[in-house]
């Protein structure tokens, strides 16, 4: 203890103060218009650690993704791909803080 401070109390205070201005920081994210703010941000989130989720071509993981819809196509072989990324998700250092909510190809029937 070094006068007074228990040194484990205040690294658990400021993990718990930064883990609350991450969250300031994608509130104020999804409230942004200007493009140059949103890469602002971004950039800031990124520089500590917090990195942007668009997984626009990968395979749709409902572990790791949201379903916010579907889009049709006649390729079977885009069945179940992501086709758009519609909410960006965050991770902190690989811990999925939000996921993001995506469209994903559903192959017709024929």
């Amino acid at each position: 203890m070094i006068a007074g401070i228990d040194k484990n109390e205040t690294l658990k205070q400021a993990l718990s103060e930064r883990d609350s201005l991450v969250q300031l920081c994608l509130y104020a994210l999804d409230r942004a218009r200007s493009p140059g703010v949103v890469e602002r941000i971004e950039e800031g989130l990124n520089g500590i650690g917090v990195a942007a989720i668009r997984p626009d071509g990968d395979l749709f993981d409902p572990a790791q993704h949201e379903a916010g819809g579907t889009v049709p196509t006649q390729d079977v072989t885009m069945d179940g791909v992501v086709a758009e990324t519609e909410v960006v998700g965050f991770a902190d250092r690989g811990r999925l803080l939000r996921a993001p909510i995506v469209t994903v190809y559903k192959a017709r029937q024929p």
